[in-house]
């Protein structure tokens, strides 16, 4: 859910992804050599949002869609606040996207196999919790 703050922007928004790096760097709106009709309103939501969630699929066609580089243009140059995929909750940092859970009964290194970027995993990797 969102709510407008003072000067137009939002607490929070939550968007899908196509890519995003190590960095945090979200990729959302054109895939090269693909039509498309326009970028959509996806800048602008990641630019005026105070938190960026990206919630996605972790791959795409076989292919991870957390990637060490984004291959993709970027939506915006900053960083968003946190990924959630359907195997764990990552949170971009300075230092590479830091492990926060886990979805419950998915080993530690299922994510790390999966994906491109490189992952700090904590000792301890609580599993999600849905009540």
């Amino acid at each position: 859910m969102t709510r407008n703050r003072s000067g137009g922007q939002l607490d929070l928004t939550v968007l899908g992804g196509l890519q995003v790096d190590e960095l945090g760097h979200l990729g959302n709106w054109k895939v090269p050599g693909k039509m498309v009709p326009g970028m959509g309103g996806a800048m602008d939501l990641v630019s005026g949002a105070a938190r960026v969630v990206v919630a996605m699929q972790r791959v795409a066609k076989g292919e991870s869609k957390l990637v060490d580089r984004c291959r993709l243009p970027l939506t915006a140059h900053r960083r968003v606040d946190l990924i959630v995929t359907e195997l764990a909750v990552i949170q971009p940092t300075s230092d590479g996207l830091l492990r926060l859970e886990r979805a419950p009964g998915v080993a530690v290194e299922t994510i790390q196999q999966a994906s491109q970027a490189r992952l700090t995993i904590p000792d301890e990797v609580p599993e999600m919790r849905f009540d």
